[in-house]
């Protein structure tokens, strides 16, 4: 059975996945934090954080097949 690990934002997330369905759900969800985590710095301290809610905090991402 094949297993997969992710590359996030050019980072090997060190979690191992059994599909690619898996992995791809992950780097959804990281992408997710990303854009929470903006809108939650902004709300904080306006002044020294950005936040656009239309920009895209999506990230680059890989997904490799681990060989056994």
């Amino acid at each position: 059975m094949s297993k997969y690990r992710l590359i996030y934002d050019g980072e090997v997330i060190e979690q191992v996945f059994d599909s690619e369905e898996a992995a791809e759900e992950y780097a959804a969800y990281l992408d997710g934090c990303s854009s929470v985590g903006a809108e939650i710095l902004y709300m904080s301290n306006p002044g020294d954080y950005d936040y656009d809610e239309n920009e895209d905090y999506t990230r680059d991402y890989d997904i490799e097949e681990i060989k056994d």
